[in-house]
């Protein structure tokens, strides 16, 4: 079989199988070859990886992914899709098709039998509808990962790397550096899709820290607070933290806690970096 990256063959393959774009599953297909070699290079994978790959869709980035690595294991919500990705695939060995919701698998056991435990690689053409909970959940699951190398809206890239005081920094910025290290790999243009998209995308590669590279307490305590920061971003910490129904604290905790580390009572949480917070947090726990 040709390879799908053509959109002459995406189209092919659309008709054949009579195929219609579920808006729901945010479903657009990559059909630039450039971009796609962009991703896989970023991701850097060998022949020694096993690759997790969400949301393969008819198979354009899985044929790559399975010429580049030693296992795919491909997970897709689509039952529509499955017997299309069952033809797209059929020429290679290295690779498994899960019909399922990423957010409802067990992804450590995942790793565990798949791949004995060690470390995985995620790459994906994220819906950009469910960016942030697949991306969290892969980090909160305290998965073996290598790195997580992603095609997602610009505009969610953007805020994971976005620093203290910029209108895109919040809570998704603080967890991404938490468990990570942010790299924009490529900015991708809504004609390389199909169909197009109404925004542009970025391919984002997020090489996981090997150790937590603050000195945090309580890491979930951690995040509350930052979460609570963020909801109400406009307010002061004072107010956002001593409002917040989860986390237990006054004002004056809140107050007393910055005056220690020097911080205005007046300060909003926009201002506050990753390792500031990871005080806070634990002067308030």
């Amino acid at each position: 079989m040709e390879k799908l990256i053509n959109p002459v063959v995406t189209a092919g393959i659309l008709r054949k199988y009579d195929f219609h774009f579920q808006k729901r599953y945010g479903q657009n297909f990559l059909i630039d070859e450039h971009v796609l070699n962009k991703i896989i290079s970023a991701s850097e994978i060998t022949k020694d990886d096993f690759v997790l790959e969400i949301g393969p869709g008819i198979g354009t980035m899985t044929q790559f992914l399975c010429e580049a690595a030693g296992k795919v294991l491909a997970v897709e919500i689509d039952e529509k899709l499955i017997p299309v990705l069952e033809d797209t695939l059929s020429e290679y060995d290295n690779v498994q098709v899960i019909n399922n919701d990423v957010l409802k698998l067990d992804l450590n056991k995942i790793a565990d039998e798949y791949n004995d435990g060690k470390k995985i690689k995620v790459v994906a053409n994220l819906p950009y509808y469910i960016t942030t909970p697949i991306i969290m959940g892969l980090f909160e699951a305290h998965l073996p990962l290598e790195s997580i190398t992603v095609m997602i809206q610009k505009e969610v890239a953007d805020r994971m790397q976005a620093g203290p005081g910029t209108k895109d920094y919040g809570a998704l910025s603080l967890a991404v550096q938490f468990y990570s290290e942010p790299e924009i790999v490529a900015t991708v243009p809504p004609n390389c899709f199909m169909p197009r998209p109404g925004v542009s995308s970025e391919v984002i590669r997020l090489k996981t820290l090997e150790s937590c590279p603050v000195d945090v307490q309580d890491e979930a305590f951690m995040f509350k607070v930052i979460r609570a920061a963020f909801n109400q971003r406009r307010k002061t910490l004072v107010n956002a933290l001593g409002n917040a129904s989860n986390i237990n604290v006054s004002k004056d905790q809140v107050k007393d806690a910055l005056g220690q580390m020097g911080l205005d009572e007046r300060i909003r949480g926009e201002a506050l970096e990753l390792g500031e917070f990871a005080k806070l947090s634990n002067l308030l726990k």
